[in-house]
């Protein structure tokens, strides 16, 4: 199963301290917009979204078709069908895309300890 880039998606309070913060980390703003309160950080290949009152937790997050510089992969699994073999194997899922389309379309599971794990592909 390939899962595409991964990135952690943080809710954070104040996202001018936060974005200092991870600048202090060696991070920069790879995309983004602080008028629209989210930012994506990149330190090398490690991702970070910094998002601020658009969700509760923080979330694990995969985009299948991407790869870490957010540019499109000719090989990748679709993420209708990685949510047909999550299904396959039982595992509930919270959210549930669209299988009737195709492009664009996320999903989210939860682990065992209750983490949102966010499926969003882009492509």
């Amino acid at each position: 199963m390939k899962l595409g880039a991964f990135s952690v998606s943080l809710s954070v309070k104040d996202l001018t301290i936060s974005k200092a913060f991870y600048e202090n980390l060696g991070f920069s703003v790879f995309a983004g917009q602080i008028e629209k309160n989210y930012l994506i950080m990149k330190n090398e290949d490690s991702l970070i979204g910094l998002f601020q009152g658009l969700f509760e937790n923080n979330i694990l997050t995969f985009n299948p078709g991407w790869d870490t510089n957010a540019n499109k992969l000719e090989v990748f699994d679709d993420v209708r069908t990685i949510q047909k073999q999550l299904k396959n194997n039982n595992i509930k899922l919270e959210t549930e895309a669209d299988e009737l389309t195709t492009g664009s379309a996320s999903f989210v599971v939860m682990d065992p300890d209750g983490n949102a794990i966010l499926i969003d592909q882009h492509v």
